[in-house]
């Protein structure tokens, strides 16, 4: 095979990491087709895990898995948090799913955060303390 047949296809690594809960899905370049997706729910027991580095890394070595047999050769990551009027910084498996990715032979490229910034929103609650 020459150089030009052996490029890897490259897919697109979408992680939502909020406080509860880490889902990480594997789309190709456009982001129409789903080639591998999970989690926090499909490798935890206890609910408060969902969100735990632990649970990234499980999904993360689960779905690079799936995208390597699909010939997916490496990834660009985006990372989203909560976003809009809640915190804006993601949860804590956001890093080790980066990192597990890594681990399990998949190629990153780049990596950019995606979180939903409010424009202007909604008014903010009024200070409720006496």
């Amino acid at each position: 095979m020459s150089e030009a047949e052996n490029d890897g296809i490259w897919g697109v690594a979408h992680v939502h990491a909020s406080f509860n809960n880490t889902i990480i899905t594997i789309t190709d370049q456009t982001g129409a087709e789903t080639l591998a997706k999970s989690s926090g729910g499909t490798v935890v027991k206890q609910n408060r895990d969902e969100a735990s580095p632990y649970a990234a890394m499980q999904m993360a070595e689960v779905v690079a898995e799936k995208a390597l047999d699909r010939g997916v050769e490496g990834v660009d990551v985006r990372v989203r948090g909560p976003g809009g009027n809640q915190q804006t910084s993601p949860g804590p498996g956001a890093q080790a799913t980066i990192r597990a990715l890594a681990r399990a032979g998949l190629e990153i490229g780049r990596i950019e955060d995606v979180t939903p910034t409010p424009h202007d929103g909604t008014r903010a609650p009024k200070n409720s303390g006496f």
